[in-house]
């Protein structure tokens, strides 16, 4: 599955409403840390058809970076459910991105 770009429009239907658990990234294009992460991010999403993988870009979706209260990025938040049930702050490693599912 490929990494679905997460807006404010599309966040109910793709994060709310999902049957599976969402990773979500924040990030934004000037995140030195965030472009570390976002290769990790897409073959997660490459490699897993048993959730979803969304990226938000906190420049162009405040609102929902205000709802997930990122103060920092990037934030890996993951949701099952409707409800925000781990994350992390700050570049890491595959493999402790994994370890958040």
């Amino acid at each position: 599955m490929s990494v679905i770009n997460i807006t404010k429009n599309n966040f109910r239907e793709e994060v709310l409403a999902s049957d599976k658990p969402v990773l979500l990234d924040f990030w934004a294009s000037w995140c030195g840390p965030c472009r570390m992460v976002s290769p990790f991010v897409d073959e997660i999403a490459a490699e897993r058809d048993d959730i979803k993988v969304g990226k938000v870009n906190v420049d162009e979706q405040p609102e929902l970076a205000a709802e997930f209260r990122v103060t920092s990025i990037p934030t890996l938040a993951v949701v099952r459910d409707g409800n925000v049930t781990n994350r992390a702050v700050g570049a890491r490693p595959k493999e402790q991105i994994l370890a958040l599912l």
